[in-house]
């Protein structure tokens, strides 16, 4: 946010960047919870040569309450009564609320009321795991220790807090001599974070940040076991012929290492891609040596018409195996496998100096959001898809992580569901200490940073570049590294042969290699009115904004009773300039002050809890739709066009009154529809600057032969302009045309009123319907005093009128069908009215026989509005086990439908 304002023993050899940790399957959501309070279950490690076991979890205690060397702390044996039990990626603190140590934290202001001081001294993790045969080599590999650690194995240490430190450097410990048959113990001394001093995870003005910060173990720790010869670093570089993709090289990479004390002969052999290879290395004792494989000596990886992977919407998304195993004297020795992709990703600067993205040659408007993990960075499978699958959903084909780079899982899921992901380093804390800005908080970098940096830039560099879906690294966030951390980034990207683009910040910054970053951070962070976007300055919708939105989100009014209590929930609506706890930690984002006055100039002031939080609805849709709208309608334009737009969040990791699209809880408003309205493949939109009626294509085939009707209404249904224009014909892969403009004066026409635009296709057949709320004032914006986070407003839009609109009665019929364990129910909604006032923004929500919303939910559409007679047929998929065996029911509302619930068959 801007400006958010080993030792030379083999047993320690840390800090290894091969790439990040292989088989996380294990949920870490609900840690290991084991009541008794004893030692976390021990864990079975098979012999099998190319083995990597997660350790199934820890018993943890904070060092000051543990008086035993760490000596007798990390031996078999120890009774680790009255210690906490932790899943096998947990922080401290997501420990102690698995066990009920507090209350939810989501809740109030539960949070604040945890205790800083148990997690400013260092935590003990304590795992057990077991192995037959203690022949085999034995390492332990991992990542995501926050923020160091000693570690200890069976009584001695093999590796310091100075080896054992930063969140994303990677390390192999080589413990096969300390390993025994049966029973072994590894333990953690975890050192306290604080993001402003170390190389870790911050959370910056996102939320309330954890009062533990986030120390802990937060990825898999493996139990490797192998032979004499370790196989690591496995990759495959490819070659895509752009623009015919009529042909793709692969080159094949593995180091191949002798762990043991005399010479070797490895045979490395497999298959990429399904085309076998093989190659023999000899190896002296302790030699690394990496093999190999490209279409010159193995003609097979020369593929022709190869599988290509796209982004979603744009084709499909196939992959590729790699599967190599070293063998010595005929024994299997150690394997690699995973899965990679073909494509091309090119993003140079266009004209304008702005970054335009392509994959596999064809353009592409990057539509994202911001991601966050959960706040106590517990990993969970399901929930991380639910999300993904929302923001398939809403049409965006992109996803930011600043920091918080997700674990294998997360982009073994981006790369399955054509999810482009860019990740890159944090802002305003240790990441960015040696470049910040005046008064941002990380502290400037010391000499032991460089190496930690770089390690860490080595480590997720060799973990992701395989992942089709990743598609850039932004080695800056608010501001460019200088030309020293520059070069040490780049260094280790090009030694884990980095293929994508690598952009300097995420503003607008340069560095001396790279050059300009192409993007722009020139928010708003905070309300403006949706005219704003449609503007070609500051975050209008020109170039690549990489993090940009209105501001608050207010969540639904089912949310808002879960996350606050009923006093709390009165002074959100009656007390704009009072800190709200759930909004940010942040001075300049604490209250709902600029928000609130722009929700009473427009809409009028709000008169109770529910109408605040249906005006809130109302707003949030037009302006998340006005701005994907306004970057997709100017992406094809020939002057400044728009390149890229990552709205500023697409979730929240706690219940938050801010930055998301979906809340905690995944339950939908207007911000999440009107962000779905405006990434309808065929799309009809009005223009707020230039009262032009526009069809935008975001498949790749053109389309002909369209309607475009607009009609305008004052809010009691009576009709004031009606225009059609027919035989539109817009080209593809996101251009557009404009079908009509809608006239500056309309006699009759009310101070606020309605536009109504549908758009037909050869057959007759709508394929979109759009309703906007417009006013006659437009809203004036104060550019001359743009600062950093917004650009205020002078005068506001009239939409008061919407308030005499009568009330309309809504009903609903709705019918579910299950099929192995995913249910769909079918909702037809009908305004049933007599008169000309149409029922607007009607909500459908589907809820269990308590009016509990089933969430997660994909709805066809939804906060349709309905003018008299008319009916709309929306469907909802869910998982049947979500109703928790009750029958669903539809419960019906709107701006100004009285909320009714209706028995699904």
């Amino acid at each position: 946010m801007f400006p958010r304002r080993a030792p030379g023993h083999r047993l320690a050899t840390a800090a290894v960047a091969l790439g990040l940790l292989c088989s996380l399957n294990t949920s870490a959501w609900a840690g290991a919870r084991d009541p008794a309070h004893g030692p976390a279950r021990i864990t079975r490690v098979p012999s099998a040569a190319g083995s990597a076991t997660p350790l199934s979890g820890y018993a943890i205690r904070s060092t000051a309450d543990v008086r035993d060397s760490a000596s007798a702390v990390s031996s078999p044996g120890y009774p680790a009564q009255g210690w906490y039990p932790a899943g096998p990626r947990s922080t401290v603190l997501a420990a102690l609320l698995a066990d009920g140590v507090h209350p939810d934290p989501f809740v109030s202001t539960n949070q604040q009321k945890i205790p800083k001081a148990p997690f400013q001294v260092p935590w003990w993790y304590r795992s057990d795991f077991s192995v037959a045969d203690p022949a085999q080599r034995t390492y332990l590999d991992f990542s995501g220790v926050i923020s160091a650690a000693d570690v200890y194995v069976n009584g001695r240490k093999v590796a310091s807090t100075a080896d054992v430190t930063g969140a994303y450097t990677r390390h192999e410990l080589d413990v096969t001599s300390l390993v025994r048959a049966g029973t072994n113990t590894v333990a953690f001394r975890i050192r306290p974070n604080d993001p402003d001093k170390n190389l870790t995870m911050g959370w910056i003005d996102w939320l309330q940040p954890p009062p533990d910060q986030n120390m802990g173990i937060v990825r898999d720790v493996l139990v490797r076991r192998g032979g004499p010869v370790a196989l690591r670093d496995a990759h495959v570089v490819t070659k895509l012929a752009v623009p015919s993709l009529a042909t793709a090289d692969l080159t094949v990479k593995a180091r191949a290492r002798n762990d043991s004390d005399t010479p070797v002969t490895a045979q490395v052999s497999g298959t990429v891609a399904g085309v076998p290879v093989a190659r023999s290395v000899r190896l002296a004792a302790h030699q690394t040596r990496t093999v190999t494989f490209t279409p010159a000596d193995t003609p097979g990886l020369h593929l022709t018409s190869p599988r290509v992977w796209w982004p979603a919407g744009m084709g499909g998304q196939p992959l590729y195996g790699l599967d190599l195993t070293a063998s010595v004297a005929g024994t299997k020795s150690d394997t690699a496998h995973h899965r990679f992709g073909v494509r091309d990703v090119r993003a140079p600067l266009n004209s304008d100096g702005a970054r335009q993205y392509a994959v596999n040659g064809r353009r592409l408007l990057v539509k994202g959001g911001g991601w966050s993990p959960d706040e106590f960075l517990r990993w969970d499978r399901t929930y991380t898809e639910d999300r993904l699958k929302y923001a398939l959903d809403l049409g965006l084909n992109a996803i930011r992580l600043e920091g918080h780079i997700e674990p294998d899982e997360f982009f073994d899921l981006a790369d399955r569901y054509g999810i482009l992901t860019l990740p890159g380093w944090e802002c305003c804390d240790k990441w960015e200490g040696q470049v910040n800005g005046a008064g941002e908080r990380g502290e400037k970098w010391t000499a032991a940073d460089y190496p930690v940096a770089q390690a860490s830039m080595a480590a997720e560099a060799a973990r992701l570049r395989d992942h089709p879906s990743v598609v850039s690294f932004l080695i800056g966030s608010d501001f460019a590294p200088d030309a020293k951390i520059e070069k040490l980034y780049l260094d280790a990207l090009k030694a884990a042969d980095w293929s994508v683009p690598v952009v300097p910040a995420a503003s607008d910054n340069s560095t001396p290699q790279l050059g300009s970053s192409g993007m722009k951070m020139t928010g708003p962070y905070d309300w403006v009115p949706p005219g704003y976007w449609y503007a070609k300055r500051e975050g209008g919708a020109t170039g690549f904004n990489s993090e940009t939105s209105a501001g608050p989100d207010i969540p639904t009014l089912d949310t808002l009773r879960r996350m606050m209590t009923p006093a709390e929930l009165g002074t959100l609506w009656q007390n704009p300039g009072i800190r709200q706890y759930h909004r940010s930690p942040s001075p300049v984002f604490g209250t709902l002050k600029i928000y609130d006055e722009a929700l009473t100039g427009r809409y009028g002031a709000p008169r109770s809890l529910t109408d605040y939080v249906r005006k809130a609805q109302l707003a949030q849709y037009e302006n998340v739709r006005a701005q994907y709208e306004a970057y997709g309608r100017n992406a094809t334009d020939s002057s400044k066009p728009s390149t890229g737009v990552v709205y500023w969040m697409f979730n929240s990791g706690w219940t938050s009154l801010h930055w998301q699209l979906t809340d905690r809880y995944l339950d939908q408003g207007g911000a999440y529809f009107g962000a779905k309205k405006a990434g309808e493949p065929l799309h009809v939109q009005y223009s707020y600057d230039d009262r032009s009626v526009v069809v935008v294509n975001q498949r790749h085939a053109p389309a002909s032969r369209l309607t475009a009707r607009v009609t305008l209404f004052n809010p009691d249904g009576t009709q004031k302009y009606d225009r059609t224009a027919t035989g539109i014909t817009v080209r593809g892969d996101g251009a557009h045309s404009t079908a009509l403009t809608v006239p500056a004066s309309v006699t009759g026409l009310s101070s606020t009123y309605l536009a109504r635009l549908v758009l037909t296709d050869a057959d007759g057949l709508e394929v979109s319907r759009n309703v906007y709320w417009l006013s006659t004032r437009p809203d004036t914006l104060d550019w001359a005093n743009t600062d950093w986070y917004h650009t205020p407003t002078t005068g506001h839009a009239d939409l008061t009128g919407l308030s005499s609109m009568a009330q309309v009665p809504v009903t609903a019929t709705a019918s579910t069908t299950d099929v192995h364990g995913t249910s769909t129910t079918t909702v037809t909604v009908r305004n049933t009215g007599t008169g000309r006032t149409p029922a607007l923004l009607t909500d459908v929500h589907l809820v269990d026989a308590h009016g509990r919303p089933v969430l997660p939910v994909r709805w066809s559409d939804n906060e349709v509005s309905l003018w008299p007679g008319e009916s709309a047929t929306l469907t909802a998929t869910f998982r049947t086990a979500d109703l928790h065996g009750s029958a669903p029911r539809v419960r019906v509302s709107g701006w100004n439908a009285e909320e009714r619930t209706f028995q699904a068959r």
